[in-house]
């Protein structure tokens, strides 16, 4: 339980980080902050129980969603075409 009480307080304390370097706007740090929040999700949801392909499936899962509901964000962005295809061109590598 420790392990996981831990991790809750590294994903706090790296979505901080983002928040002070976006405030900065320290590109660099911003990108190494989404990263430590990205590793810190996936070993927190294995922790949890879920194993990583699972957590890759339902992350999938909901890209395909809301490209399907148009999620404002795709309308205005495309961002979530451009992450099922990265996510897809990811896979084959």
């Amino acid at each position: 339980m420790k392990t996981v009480e831990w991790l809750k307080a590294e994903l706090v304390a790296s979505v901080a980080a983002l928040l002070r370097a976006s405030l900065e706007g320290d590109g660099e740090r911003m990108a190494e902050s989404m990263a430590t929040v990205i590793i810190v999700t996936a070993v927190l949801a294995r922790r949890l129980g879920t194993d990583f392909d699972q957590l890759e499936r339902r992350v999938v899962a909901q890209v395909r969603a809301n490209l399907e509901e148009e999620h404002q964000l795709e309308r205005w962005y495309g961002d979530f075409s451009a992450l099922e295809r990265y996510l897809w061109e990811s896979r084959r590598r």
